[in-house]
This record gives structure tokens, sequence and C-alpha cells, in this order.
């Protein structure tokens, strides 16, 4: 009898969890949230069962939930790992489930990078139709000044390209069980991701246009914020990578983690090239560059 209820199969059954439905509640609290932080600072209100939610706080609120479920959840699938649950098969399917994730990524830049071309292809049809500012048949908008593409654009595509190049350095350190290396080229990677982001938040505070006031600042910002977004989400995910590696994890036989960590971290990079190229150097071809 005991033999019947052997594992005798390469699938890992995982044990009963309340982390999607923690998950899933804290998602719904901060979508609420959002809508409710919205009318916050635009001075509506939102009512829903008598209480009104027009707060900055309930997005915080689902934040921190979903936070939380991502830390314990993962937690639980680097114990799993350690555990010896991760076959082959397993290992295979959490391959295929990050390359779906990136593709469905790739759905939401398209949407973005959508928006931005039929409002600069087509600029007076967008006009009208977003009864927006007269844009006087042109591209950017008559009277926007725009960002300079090669100074601190470029400085950031340096930066991303130099930090792809660190973490496949990193890459190739695990493989060849060289750990100092490993580590060397995530804190590169993580210092690089950084650099990034505080490059991007100086060119925000000092752009000559704000998201509200054009449609081309309102795709610029939609576009371009979002794979910042990106950028430190994938900064966060190397870290803790480092933090691991540092700890001792990762063998050049197993480092899914890692490889997630590093395909996410090229395809912010390939995403910031299309950003770089069509945002900030075709759609500034003969405009008029604001000063440094």
């Amino acid at each position: 009898m005991a033999d019947a209820h052997q594992k005798n199969h390469d699938y890992h059954i995982i044990d009963p969890s309340s982390h999607p439905f923690v998950g899933s509640v804290g998602a719904l609290i901060m979508a609420l949230g959002g809508i409710a932080y919205m009318r916050y600072l635009s001075g509506g209100s939102l009512e829903m069962f008598g209480l009104e939610l027009a707060n900055p706080w309930l997005f915080f609120v689902g934040l921190a939930i979903v936070i939380y479920t991502m830390i314990v959840w993962w937690a639980d699938c680097i114990k799993e790992g350690h555990q010896g649950y991760h076959t082959p098969v397993v290992s295979m399917h959490l391959r295929y489930g990050m390359i779906m994730f990136i593709a469905s990524e790739v759905m939401f830049f398209v949407a973005w990078f959508w928006a931005f071309f039929d409002a600069s292809i087509y600029a007076g049809e967008a006009a009208q139709v977003a009864r927006v500012e007269h844009t006087g048949g042109q591209w950017p908008p008559v009277g926007i000044e725009v960002l300079d593409p090669l100074h601190l654009p470029l400085y950031n595509t340096i930066i991303l390209l130099l930090s792809g190049t660190a973490v496949t350095w990193a890459h190739h350190a695990l493989l060849h069980g060289n750990r100092k290396g490993l580590i060397q080229g995530l804190v590169l990677t993580v210092v690089l991701g950084v650099l990034f982001s505080f490059v991007q938040a100086y060119e925000y505070v000092h752009a000559p246009f704000a998201f509200k006031e054009s449609i081309y600042g309102a795709t610029f910002f939609m576009a371009t914020g979002f794979h910042g977004f990106h950028v430190l989400v994938g900064t966060i995910f190397l870290l803790v990578c480092l933090i691991r590696a540092a700890t001792g994890d990762f063998t050049p036989e197993k480092h899914f983690g890692f490889e997630a960590a590093a395909w996410y971290w090229h395809f912010v990079d390939v995403v910031w090239l299309f950003l770089f190229f069509s945002i900030y150097i075709w759609a500034s071809w003969g405009a008029t560059i604001a000063a440094h």
C-alpha cells in the first residue's frame, strides 16, 4: 500500500496555499485604491457601501498586500527549489511561464507604442478625437520643445547597454562556477540600474513639457514612464539575486531565478532601444530642442 502513494512522476504537486487568494484581494484593493486616489487628486468622491473611499491610502494598502504576497510566494518557490522539487520538467514549465509573462509585457508596450505612433503620424486627427490642443498638423505639436536625444536619453542608452553586458558577464561567470564574477557582475548591473532611474527622474523634473498639457506629453510619459517602472522592478529583481548569490545560492546547474531576472533585464534593454529610436530620435527630428 505504501508503494501506491509514492511519487512516480516529475511534476510537483504543491501544498494548498492562501497566496493566490490573498494576492487577488490585494490586487482588487489596489485597483479600487488607484481609482480612489485619482478621484482624491481631482477633488472628487468615491462612495461604496456608504463609505467615502476617495483617499490616498487605500491604494498603498493594496500595494502592501501584493508586495507581501510576492515576497512570501517567491520565498516558497525558492524553498521548493532547495528541497529538490524543481525537476527538469518543473524547471521547463517555470521557463515557459517566464516567457509567457515577458510576452504579455511586450503587448503592454505595443499599446503604448500604438498610442504614440497613432498620435504622431495622424497628429491632426488625434487632436480632434482627444479634444486636446491644436497640433498644427505636425509632430511634436506646435509650441512643444523636446528633449535633446543626444543628451540624457543617450546617457541612459549607454547605461542600459552596459548593464546588459554586465548581467551577461555575471551569467557566464555563474555557468563557469565563478561566484566572485557573478557577484561583481550583479553589483555593477544593480548600480547601473539605479543610475538609470536617477537620470530618468532628473530628466522628468527638467522636461520642458508636462503630462497633462499635451498629447505629446501624455504619450511620452506613459511610454517612457512604464519602461522606467520596469527598470525599477528589474533592479529589485537583480538585487534579490545578488543577495541570494552572496549567501551561496545558485549553482551552474540550478539558477532559474537568476536566469529569469537576466531575461527580464534584457527585455527591458531591448524595449528601451525601441523607445530611444522612436520617441526620442524619430519624433524629435526637425523639432525645437529645449536648452539643457
